[in-house]
């Protein structure tokens, strides 16, 4: 009803695509990228997938506990995790499946995965004949975590996992439910010298998290209260300059890079660093890591006492306040101290943006 009040017409929401009109959309623009051309009609990334079922996809169970011992199978193959800023790209074998009850693990040499399986609810098998892939969605539609088999892949294994794995119903659609907003900053300023003392009394970086949620603080806000020399506000820049000076030195390091349902972590040297307008990019053979620089709004370098001496990293959060990425030492590699080195070369922010920050 308008202010004088009139009585407006209704305004209807268009009608969702059906599955045959997206699977015609996509035939017109088969060259976009699948993320880019379900954002540009509206869609989730899971209901583009979900269009092509009986057309080279296959609704398959998606928990992990079902899906990793399987996986195994497949040989070499490429693992992907991405969030709205960064996608990680590591090839190799799953192997060293770990359940939990809250959280799963993949510990092998070179796929390591952090795993959070209520986030798993939509799963997929793609095979097109010449590409096959697993893909994983959580109940927003967005991807959670991707498996593409390379040319090294076992193709039977695939069919056999399909085959185990395959739902008894094949939808025509899925069920979609709103995407969770990104949890802002949540600091207390009032809490800063219990939350250094505490801070200093770590000795294991796992212990971070229950430190600042019994302050009813998160990781970003507990950044900004606790400063330095825990959390020191770094110029965006800093990150191509620490990834750039590892390529150099040959330093190994460690890379994590997730989402809700599924952390991907990179974990020895890199090589080829590659700036592509916003992208900063790593090409190596077996990893490939995508960023956007422009999308970090805030960095932090954060030093986290440990039994082991100091665990220091870089970490990018967005303009939401979301986690890009994290960059530590590789303990497991070695040369802990040329990292910390390279760190200590990148430029810090200016006082007053720190300030701002807040």
């Amino acid at each position: 009803m308008s202010a004088d009040g009139t009585t407006l017409p209704e305004t209807l929401s268009p009608a969702p695509l059906s599955p045959d009109a997206i699977r015609a959309l996509r035939a017109e623009e088969p060259k976009l990228r699948a993320r880019d051309f379900a954002t540009r009609h509206g869609l989730s990334e899971a209901e583009l997938v979900a269009a092509q079922l009986g057309h080279g996809a296959t609704a398959i169970a998606a928990h992990p506990d079902a899906l990793m011992p399987l996986v195994g199978a497949l040989g070499d193959v490429l693992a992907l995790t991405r969030n709205e800023s960064c996608v990680i790209e590591r090839r190799g074998i799953y192997g060293d499946y770990h359940s939990g009850a809250h959280a799963q693990m993949v510990l092998g040499e070179e796929i390591d995965l952090r795993i959070f399986a209520k986030h798993w609810v939509h799963g997929f098998a793609l095979d097109d004949g010449e590409k096959r892939s697993v893909q994983i969605f959580d109940a927003a539609g967005d991807a959670v975590h991707k498996i593409h088999l390379k040319p090294e892949s076992d193709v039977a294994a695939f069919h056999r996992l399909v085959a185990a794995l395959r739902l008894p119903a094949q939808p025509e659609r899925i069920e979609i439910a709103p995407r969770a907003p990104v949890e802002a900053a949540k600091a207390d300023p009032t809490r800063a010298e219990v939350l250094r003392a505490e801070w200093e009394k770590m000795t294991d970086t796992h212990q971070f998290l229950r430190l600042v949620s019994k302050f009813k603080m998160n990781r970003l806000g507990a950044y900004r209260v606790a400063g330095a020399p825990w959390a020191t506000p770094m110029a965006p820049g800093s990150v191509a300059a620490l990834l750039e000076a590892v390529a150099a030195e040959g330093i190994p390091l460690m890379i994590f890079v997730g989402n809700m349902g599924c952390i991907e972590i990179h974990g020895g040297p890199i090589a080829k660093v590659t700036p592509m307008g916003p992208w900063i990019n790593v090409l190596d053979p077996r990893f490939n890591l995508h960023l956007r620089g422009d999308h970090i709004a805030e960095l932090w370098l954060v030093d986290k006492p440990t039994k082991n001496g100091p665990a220091r990293s870089l970490e990018a959060f967005d303009a939401e306040g979301g986690l890009i990425l994290q960059i530590f030492a590789s303990r497991k590699h070695g040369r802990v101290a040329d990292f910390n080195a390279a760190l200590d070369t990148l430029p810090r922010l200016g006082a007053d943006r720190a300030e701002a920050a807040e």
